[in-house]
């Protein structure tokens, strides 16, 4: 076969393979909220304040607009009994891959990261896909939220604060950008004696200065010259971090690679996020000092180290927050297989930290507020609060507990679509054994 034929070949091949190894969810998004909607008789979790027992919630306009335990229903509102059930602000994956990974193992599937090691130009919310399978799971989870950020190996480029649902990324983009990636274990020689390792990071360390050195001084000449404009995309990307528009999240898992962030972050006034924190509580200290919260990159991690207490990822949380230091717990555990399609465990990455110690108050609030607190959204979601995004879940018991099911969600008023492959797949089974086959 010629090379043309070959091509032509492989073409077809693929045109007819694809749709069966990612097709589109069925779902279709949430229609705008039309009428006000009165949810009433459930066990309110505002997050922000305590729990309110029978309680009482009125949606109007996308909005939160009443909460408590008796509140009038307006004319022509939507009225639902919720007795028995618990109401929570939608779930906020703090640090995910979700709608840029769909099969780990198809790399066409993949869209997490661009060739090279230095792209902050890149921009995480232009690749999501909004018809990614692993949507609709993250949401029937009661993941409606979600901090989607590009991979990579050094400079990684910008995150998003994305809704789960949407026709378009537009759609479901609630803040962008929403940090600068970069990924600092990476210029951490892994081996105190590598000379090559060490020689490696200085050159990323000098590469990355003059950068942001540049930044600033462009930053200076824009600001003589009333000019905002930058023909240089990734210049223009490390600017918004240095007029500090936009926190620098940092990967870290190291107590090195944590200090060496704060150090550098403070000496250019940048604001910063860690995201992994292993060792966030040995640096515990000099985080509080800096006001630097931690990403918690999940609880279902190994320990670091040989010598490490085999609990030591289950008991961070509780560690931290005795510590005083600002968290968020995640559900997306680096090189825990499967990535984004693991989002859906996020209540159970908390749960577990409540099993070792975590108030369970400070368990919900690391995966609804705190992450929202430290993303810079919390003016729009993280708690049920007037004035607030109409973003919820209601389920029919505790969100931490692994046999409650979301029964119901919206975004910004929006009633979700709470099916998903999982279901369809069980729906389908089980008639299959009822039948007998």
């Amino acid at each position: 076969m010629n090379r043309v034929g070959t091509h032509f070949f492989v073409a077809t091949v693929l045109f007819f393979a694809l749709p069966s190894i990612a097709m589109p969810n069925d779902q279709v998004p949430g229609a705008p909220q039309t009428s006000p909607i009165l949810i009433r008789g459930a066990v309110l979790h505002p997050v922000d304040s305590p729990v309110i027992v029978r309680g009482t919630i009125l949606l109007e306009e996308g909005r939160i607009t009443a909460i408590g335990k008796h509140i009038e229903s307006p004319k022509g509102a939507l009225i639902i009994g919720a007795k028995g059930k618990h109401i929570y602000p939608g779930l906020i994956e703090s640090y995910t891959d979700l709608g840029l990974r769909e099969i780990s193992a198809v790399d066409v599937t993949v869209d997490r990261s661009e060739l090279g090691t230095r792209n902050p130009n890149v921009r995480s919310w232009v690749a999501v896909n909004p018809d990614s399978e692993l949507i609709p799971v993250a949401r029937a989870g009661g993941v409606l939220l979600a901090h989607v950020t590009p991979g990579g190996r050094f400079v990684q480029g910008q995150s998003a604060f994305m809704q789960m649902d949407g026709w378009t990324e537009k759609e479901m983009t609630l803040l962008a950008p929403s940090g600068l990636c970069v990924n600092w274990d990476a210029m951490q020689p892994r081996e105190k004696d590598s000379t090559k390792q060490a020689q490696q990071r200085d050159e990323k360390w000098q590469e990355f200065d003059e950068w942001v050195e540049h930044a600033k001084r462009e930053s200076l000449r824009q600001a003589d010259a009333a000019d905002s404009i930058s023909s240089d995309l990734r210049l223009e990307a490390l600017m918004k971090v240095i007029r500090r528009d936009v926190p620098l999240v940092v990967s870290a898992n190291r107590q090195s690679s944590i200090e060496a962030a704060v150090a550098y972050a403070a000496s250019h006034k940048l604001r910063l996020i860690i995201y992994g924190g292993y060792d966030a509580q040995a640096c515990a200290e000099l985080l509080k000092h800096h006001d630097v919260p931690v990403l918690i990159a999940g609880t279902y991690r190994l320990p670091l180290r040989r010598d490490d207490p085999y609990d030591s990822a289950y008991t961070l949380p509780e560690r931290l927050r005795r510590a005083g230091v600002r968290f968020a717990i995640g559900g997306e555990a680096p090189g825990y297989p499967g990535g984004a399609s693991n989002v859906r465990n996020l209540p159970y990455h908390a749960a577990c930290a409540v099993a070792y110690g975590l108030p369970r108050e400070h368990a919900v609030r690391s995966i609804t507020l705190s992450p929202a607190e430290i993303l810079g959204v919390a003016d729009r979601v993280g708690s049920l609060s007037v004035g607030k995004d109409a973003t919820l879940i209601v389920a029919d018991g505790d969100i931490l507990e692994p046999q409650t099911n979301v029964t119901a969600a919206w975004i910004q008023g929006r009633k979700v679509d709470l099916s998903s492959r999982h279901t369809m797949l069980f729906e389908k089974y089980k008639q299959k054994y009822q039948s007998g086959n």
